[in-house]
């Protein structure tokens, strides 16, 4: 990479910037770049590259768009953690009616393994007879129950969870931080239920109270699939709200 070749018409090009783009997301999938760290200058980076700062600005603007890196007034740019604010503006939509967003607080339900059933193969790409682990909790926020989650994760990527690993309330940062896994976005799809029975009676609600029901796959930044998170949320103190531009 020598370079800024102009724009070809080969149907597997890709502009110069999105290929330096790749091989600096390359860093934070093998963990060379680790969250929190202050990544190269611009210049260091194009001196590396053998490419024009312009190319390297261009791929890292793009990687700050999507939250991948956060730059600092005079301090530089570095590798974001998923820490409490980012996954509140990035991941988490429920919101209290009153007040400002709160991250939520979480009680362990319960650490389960088993094999992947057909929905669980569907959302994380999993073969039958691979091995998942189910992590059932609640959820509050501002002190109150909201939120009956369940979650399924692959045994393979994520050994140890539940075990020897302590299932902690921000997951997203666990799985960075222990694990080098880190989730760059997600896909959601919500419906209107009516809230089970067991699960009413956790949030103290009646049964078939309507309740959100949020199905989210979280994706690394290989585009693998890491989580499937069911989310069953009581709407009467808070709302889901996403921002669009």
């Amino acid at each position: 990479m020598t370079s800024d070749t102009p724009e070809g018409s080969s149907p597997g090009f890709r502009p110069l910037y999105r290929q330096v783009k790749q091989i600096l997301v390359n860093r934070l999938r093998d963990g060379t770049w680790r969250p929190g760290v202050l990544i190269p200058s611009e210049v260091q980076i194009a001196a590396d590259l053998g490419v024009s700062q312009g190319t390297v600005r261009k791929a890292l603007d793009e990687m700050r768009g999507e939250n991948l890196l956060i730059s600092q007034q005079g301090r530089g740019t570095f590798v974001a953690r998923h820490d409490e604010a980012r996954i509140l503006f990035q991941f988490f939509k429920i919101i209290p009616k009153i007040g400002p967003p709160v991250f939520p607080e979480s009680e362990l339900r319960g650490v389960s393994t088993g094999t992947a059933n057909a929905q669980e193969q569907r959302a994380l790409r999993l073969k039958a007879g691979d091995p998942v682990i189910r992590i059932a909790r609640l959820r509050s926020l501002a002190g109150r129950l909201t939120i009956s989650e369940y979650l399924s994760v692959p045994a393979g990527i994520f050994p140890g969870l539940g075990a020897d690993i302590r299932v902690e309330n921000n997951l997203y940062d666990l799985y960075a931080s222990r694990y080098g896994i880190t989730v760059s976005r997600s896909e959601e799809r919500i419906t209107a239920v009516g809230l089970p029975s067991e699960d009413a009676t956790l949030l103290g609600l009646a049964t078939g109270t309507p309740v959100l029901a949020i199905d989210r796959i979280a994706i690394a930044l290989d585009g693998q699939p890491v989580e499937w998170r069911r989310s069953l949320c009581s709407t009467a103190d808070c709302a889901y709200v996403s921002e669009l531009r």
